[in-house]
This record gives C-alpha cells, sequence and structure tokens, in this order.
C-alpha cells in the first residue's frame, strides 16, 4: 500500500528508508521536491503535499531536526497514514535517543543499526487497526437497547413516579456519601503530603538525586542573580514534580523544556494579527504561523530566552526566507546569455488593470538602456483605447536620454505596433521574429489590462503565451493590496492553465510590485504574492520618475513588517 517511507536529517542525510515492492520509481524525486516546494520554502504548515501522482505525508522532530516522510499513490484513502506516522517518529526517537544525542545524524549513520522488524511491526498495527475500525458493522434492531422495551415500560403512572422519585432521591444520597468518602480520602492525601513537605524541608529526604541537583542549580543561579540565599520553601517539591519559588520562575526563563504547541499559541495569535494589520492576506498569515508551531514544536528553548523571543525570530527567518527567490533571478545575465545565442530575451507583462503595466514596461526600458541593451517594445494591448500612444510618448522620452549617437546612430528603444483590434498574440510573434532580424537584445511585451474572471481576454493572454514562449512572464501588481493580490494571483495562474491547452501550461514567473512607496511599513502584499506563487519579486516601483525602480531587500521588508 505504501510506495515508500523515509527518515532524513533537515542536512539531507538519509538516515533509513523503506521502497515497496513493486515500486519503480525512487523516492528520492518525490522527497526532493518536498524538500524544495515545502521544508526550505518555510510551508511546512500543513502536513501533507503532492508530487505527481503521489501523496506525502510528513513530520518534523525538531529535537533532532529529522523528517519523517511516507508517500502513497494519491488515488488511495489510507485513513492510518497520519497515526502511523506518528507511531513511526516515537519509536525511532525513543529507542535511538541517546545515539542522536551523543553522535547526530552522520555518525548515527555509520553506525550499523536495524529499524526494518520495528516498522513492519507498527505498519501491521495500523492496518490492522483501520482494517478493525473499517469493519465495524451496524448493530440490527434487535441488538439495540429500544428493541427490549416493552409497550408496559412506557406507560407512565404515578407509583412509578413516586419510586422514581424515592430512587433520584436515594441516588442523591449515594452521591453525598461518596463525595464524604472523596473528601475524607483528599484530608488524608493532603496530610500526606504536607509530611512529605516537612521531611524535605528538613533535608533531602524525599528527594532523587536529580531533583537535588536541580536545587542547588537553582541556589547558585540564585546567587548570581543577587537574590542572596533562598528560603527552603523555595526549592519544595511540588505536586507536579518541579520546584517553586525561584526556581519555577527560572525555569521559564532557561532552556529546559521543549517547546509546545499550548506555550506558542499565545504568542502566534498575537502574531497572526499583526500580520494581518500589516496586509499579509489573513488565510496567509494563518498559514505563516502555523509552519512557525511545526519548526519549532519539540525544540529546546536557547538560554535565558522567552517563548515570545524564539517565536518572533523562527518567524522573521520564515519571512525572509520566503521573499528570497527559490531560483536565480539575474536579468542583466539571462539578457547577455541569449545575446550570445542571437536571439532575443522576450518578457511579457501582464496584470489587472490600471496597476501600471505600461509605465513599469517604461521604467525596465530605462533600466535595460542604462545598462547598454537595445530594447523593442510590443504594443500588443490592442483594446484599450490610447495604449499605443502612451507606449510611443514614454520611446520620444526615453530616447531623448538615451540619443542615437550613444548606441551606433540607432534608436536604444523602439516601438512595435500595429493598431488597435488586432491579434495579440499574432502581433507578439511578428515584433520577436522583427527583434531577432535587426539585432535587438531585448522585447518588452506589453498586454491589455484584464481582470482575472474575464475568460475572453485570460483565453487570449494564455495564448500569446503558449504561441511566443516568452522567457520572462512578469505579473504586475499593486503593493496597497493585501487579499485581493492572493486572489488576482490565484486566478491568474488557473486561468492561464486552463486556457494554455498543454500538458504543462507556462505561469507566472516573477512579479513587478508597483507603488511600493506609499504604503508605509503595510508591506504585507509582497509576503501574499511571493508566497502565493512562489516566485520572486523581480522589482518594485518606487516613484513616479524612470530611475524609480529597485531590486527587493528582504530583510528591509520583513524588519518594515514585524515593527509594532
Amino acid at each position: 500500500m505504501l510506495d515508500f517511507f523515509a527518515i532524513f536529517s533537515k542536512g539531507g542525510i538519509v538516515l533509513w528508508c523503506f521502497q515497496g515492492a513493486g515500486v519503480a520509481e525512487s523516492f528520492t524525486g518525490p522527497v526532493n521536491a518536498l524538500i524544495r516546494s515545502v521544508i526550505l520554502q518555510e510551508r511546512s504548515g500543513n502536513n501533507s503535499f503532492t508530487h505527481n501522482a503521489l501523496s506525502l505525508k510528513y513530520k518534523l522532530d525538531n529535537e533532532f531536526e529529522l523528517v519523517f516522510v511516507v508517500g502513497f499513490q494519491k488515488i488511495l484513502t489510507l485513513t492510518y497514514v497520519d497515526k502511523f506516522i506518528d507511531d513511526v517518529q516515537l519509536h525511532f526517537r525513543d529507542r535511538y535517543k541517546n545515539e542522536l544525542e551523543q553522535r547526530g545524524a552522520l555518525k548515527f549513520l555509520l553506525n550499523n543499526f536495524e529499524f526494518g522488524d520495528d516498522f513492519h511491526r507498527l505498519l501491521r498495527e495500523a492496518e490492522g487497526s483501520s482494517k478493525a475500525k473499517a469493519s465495524v458493522s451496524m448493530r440490527t434492531f434487535n441488538e439495540s437497547q429500544k428493541s427490549q422495551k416493552t409497550v408496559k415500560s412506557m406507560i407512565e403512572t404515578k407509583d412509578g413516579d413516586k419510586s422514581k422519585e424515592q430512587g433520584g432521591k436515594k441516588s442523591k444520597n449515594a452521591k453525598k456519601e461518596g463525595e464524604k468518602s472523596e473528601s475524607g480520602g483528599d484530608q488524608a492525601k493532603a496530610a500526606s503530603q504536607a509530611a512529605s513537605k516537612k521531611a524535605v524541608e528538613n533535608g533531602n529526604e524525599g528527594l532523587t538525586q536529580e531533583e537535588i541537583i536541580e536545587r542547588n542549580r537553582a541556589k547558585f543561579i540564585s546567587k548570581q542573580l543577587g537574590g542572596g540565599k533562598p528560603e527552603k520553601s523555595s526549592f519544595v517539591y511540588a505536586k507536579k514534580g518541579g520546584f517553586g519559588g525561584m526556581f519555577g520562575m527560572l525555569k521559564g526563563l532557561v532552556g529546559s523544556k521543549n517547546l509546545t504547541q499550548e506555550d506558542m499559541e499565545p504568542v502566534l495569535d498575537k502574531m497572526r494579527d499583526h500580520l494581518i494589520t500589516k496586509n499579509v492576506a489573513a488565510e496567509i498569515a494563518s498559514q505563516l504561523c502555523n509552519s512557525v508551531a511545526k519548526k519549532l514544536e519539540g525544540k529546546v528553548m536557547g538560554t535565558f530566552t522567552t517563548v515570545a523571543s524564539t517565536v518572533k525570530q523562527a518567524l522573521q527567518d520564515s519571512l525572509v526566507q520566503i521573499l528570497q527567490p527559490k531560483r536565480r533571478v539575474d536579468l542583466l545575465r539571462d539578457v547577455l546569455e541569449a545575446r550570445s545565442q542571437r536571439k532575443p530575451f522576450v518578457i511579457t507583462f501582464c496584470g489587472v488593470n490600471g496597476v501600471g503595466k505600461s509605465t513599469n514596461l517604461a521604467k525596465i526600458s530605462y533600466w535595460l538602456i542604462e545598462n547598454g541593451f537595445t530594447v523593442l517594445i510590443a504594443a500588443c494591448d490592442t483594446f484599450r483605447a490610447g495604449a499605443v500612444e502612451q507606449l510611443r510618448t514614454h520611446q520620444r522620452r526615453l530616447n531623448s536620454l538615451h540619443p542615437p549617437e550613444k548606441h551606433g546612430g540607432q534608436p536604444a528603444i523602439q516601438l512595435f505596433e500595429k493598431g488597435y483590434g488586432k491579434d495579440a498574440a499574432g502581433i507578439a510573434m511578428e515584433a520577436i521574429a522583427f527583434a531577432r532580424n535587426q539585432g535587438f537584445d531585448v522585447v518588452l511585451i506589453d498586454t491589455a489590462g484584464r481582470m482575472q474572471d474575464n475568460a475572453p481576454l485570460m483565453t487570449a493572454l494564455a495564448k500569446l503565451i503558449t504561441v511566443n514562449t516568452p522567457d520572462l512572464v512578469l505579473f504586475v501588481g499593486e503593493a496597497l493590496v493585501g487579499n485581493e493580490a492572493v486572489d488576482q494571483l490565484v486566478k491568474f495562474n488557473q486561468a492561464l492553465a486552463d486556457h494554455s491547452k498543454t500538458d504543462k501550461p507556462r505561469l507566472i514567473d516573477g512579479i513587478v510590485l508597483t507603488k511600493f512607496d506609499t504604503i508605509d511599513d503595510k508591506v504585507g502584499a509582497a509576503i501574499s504574492m511571493t508566497y502565493i506563487t512562489g516566485q520572486p519579486i523581480v522589482f518594485v516601483g518606487t516613484g513616479q520618475t524612470y530611475s524609480d525602480l529597485r531590486s527587493l531587500n528582504a530583510r528591509a521588508v520583513v524588519s518594515a513588517l514585524m515593527k509594532a
């Protein structure tokens, strides 16, 4: 039933693996996809992942930095998998805890061990339990309690009411007697604890060696903090198995416990609300906090750190990781590589109406010209009145800033247009062919603004991208939007997939975020857009002039996001 089960360290060392009989495909492909798309991208809020025909379930063991992954065909419904992976994790860490603590993952790997028998036993138990639950049938009417009732038993009488009443009184009296007995038991228990407490205060009686060490350590810490000699009652062994007083306070401060979901929940709730106020989409804020909880659960807190500071630091690290591109985005290098192959580098711009596609296309044109490249703008917005004239105005202004004599007597930027009402995909194809013949370095394709739910225009955009296969598809969005940005991106990608009519549709490759200078520290849209697509923010627009274009500084964005 299972295709594979793998146990590996977060450093990438496989400690143990199982592969099902008759499974041809290696587990390395799906596991590597899980690492790239989920673990490295800080998206572990959900414990499931789909890769091709496989469903993967995973669990993180943060104390030993391990990952447990099980894979099975996604057409199957295996109800026991979640409990099974928990059982394997607990059994593995309990059995090899000493080896993992003393040697670490690499040295542990070099020490031969056998886990197969335990694994198959746990698997048999999980499958057996699942089958037993599935085989439980409904009771027949004759087996039910209702079938035992007679007509006579359903008729109410006054005598019956009286007897019922008397029975109730007896029940109440019995309950009171039970409470008295329980109260007496509590008093006896309290007396026993008082005696034990007195014995502890008079010396080390009743304490284990470990508890005595903990008490002495607490005395030392108290003295270092200037508290002087603590009172004896500060170190009385409490009912719950810990020490009270000063040591109880310090235990919450120093690294002496594993973090639990309950410890983190109040802090994560505040963090979630804070992210939403900074324009992060509500659903994504929840997913981020869930991911941090999974990442920290079971970890031992650092010395003299609080839960709040630990959670905040983990959230900051996750946000930086999300904003860092999972693939290299170096436009200048890509353009140079395309030039070496004697072909233009093609970029398509898309987005909803009014976000500033044409203006930011002009800014990117200026940036490319400043770096010594020639640009051809393809006017493929054949719907909006004035779209071609707007691009022509940008072309004229940019050429005035970079006269032809600086580019061998040829204008640095040219406009390729065929007017209005024509097929945008055809115009783009002609523009790319013209750029190749004339030796242009870059083709920037401007498309019509369209709402994500406009089926005819989304079909036309999908056709343009499918036919012309641009090197880069950039989505232009506003930094002012939060939840709306998520909706736009999801539906744009879905529409491109639905209307492309290919097995592997071309989706959005990167994002240009406009009006970034107008939002102060409410920079959450950057997180929302990157998280939902997994694609990088290539540029941010920061003003009205051609030079107001910047690369995204991930740490600066996270710093603004976490600012109170």
